[in-house]
């Protein structure tokens, strides 16, 4: 960008996600601005939980609500505050007739008079195991374009990830930043607090082919099959002793892993196991979104046998295998496991 567009440290002419998304809307000439409107509502709910998550502990946020969601965990109070955001702004935008919630084990019909035609299914807070110790956390969607006539149901959520028109995530930790495709190559915007807006610092984001770094909780190590075990050896203590083994980092946020996975290259697993044969990561609003996104960043997602957007789900909190990253670390991870 020109100098001339830089004013005393101020940029007077960025790129800010609603002007992004407006271009964008612009090459397509079918476009009705619905999706705009959508994501808009969407990053007011992002842009609140970001200041709740800021000021959680003066305003007694951290600790337990006192019930579980629909995966049995204990619902965090900053759980249930992201929730009722993402609810209610979805809700109001009058782009949505259906939603789908990790903190709902039913789906949320939206009323009638407020209805459009999009189905939005999301985790309205990832990794709030970590909440009370400050750890980075984060929120995950997926948008699909609603194809039936009839009134809104649980079938019109249960399809596939390639389907998806639109998937993101927000994380919050030293800022907030928000990774969205919208089918056409991913891009990463980060909240100006002084503009209070997000603005494009990550364009055309690309996932290295290959990276040095492993992702996940070896804690469950006993429970792995054999072809696991033998892939993860080959990181730890490869063969050839002139290559240099590769790094662990595991945070327990998907957000935060994924995130560092798509900017660092390597690969990110949370696989099934012995213990978990189904995998653990809910397919609709953290397998599907994260997928569509590596995807599009040029990185490969597979549940192990087979591409995660593939998979045609049948219940709203289905379970999936995660294994996700740069191609080729993918590609040795899937070679492995075939092999025994």
């Amino acid at each position: 960008m020109s100098s001339t567009n830089n004013v005393h440290g101020m940029d007077t002419d960025c790129m800010t996600l609603t002007r992004f998304l407006i271009s964008e809307q612009r090459k397509c000439g079918q476009a009705t601005g619905s999706l705009t409107i959508l994501l808009n509502q969407l990053m007011t709910a992002i842009k609140a939980i970001a200041s709740a998550v800021k000021k959680a502990g003066i305003a007694n946020l951290y600790g337990i609500a006192g019930t579980a969601n629909t995966s049995g965990d204990e619902q965090k109070k900053l759980d249930v505050l992201a929730n009722d955001l993402f609810v209610n702004m979805l809700r109001s935008s009058g782009e949505t007739a259906l939603l789908v919630s990790e903190e709902n084990e039913n789906v949320i019909e939206v009323e009638v008079a407020n209805q459009g035609k999009y189905v939005v299914c999301f985790d309205p807070l990832d990794g709030s195991s970590n909440i009370d110790c400050l750890v980075s956390i984060g929120s995950i969607f997926g948008i699909y374009q609603k194809k039936s006539t009839d009134a809104p149901s649980a079938s019109d959520a249960l399809r596939p990830g390639n389907e998806l028109v639109a998937s993101g995530y927000a994380l919050f930790g030293a800022g907030c930043m928000v990774v969205l495709t919208t089918g056409c190559g991913v891009n990463g915007f980060t909240l100006d607090p002084n503009l209070g807006d997000f603005v494009l610092t990550h364009p055309m984001m690309q996932i290295k082919p290959r990276g040095k770094i492993y992702s996940l909780n070896e804690g469950y190590s006993q429970y792995w099959d054999a072809g696991m075990k033998k892939y993860i050896d080959s990181l730890k203590f490869p063969e050839d002793s002139k290559k240099a083994p590769y790094s662990a980092r595991y945070i327990g946020s998907m957000v935060a892993d994924v995130h560092r996975t798509i900017l660092y290259g390597g690969i990110f697993l949370y696989p099934s196991n012995s213990k978990s044969p189904k995998g653990k990561l809910r397919l609709l609003y953290e397998g599907n979104p994260m997928a569509h996104i590596v995807e599009q960043a040029g990185g490969a997602a597979s549940t192990g046998k087979g591409r995660i957007l593939d998979v045609v789900p049948t219940n709203i909190h289905e379970r999936v295998p995660v294994v996700l990253g740069s191609k080729d670390d993918v590609a040795d991870c899937l070679a492995a496991l075939a092999s025994q």
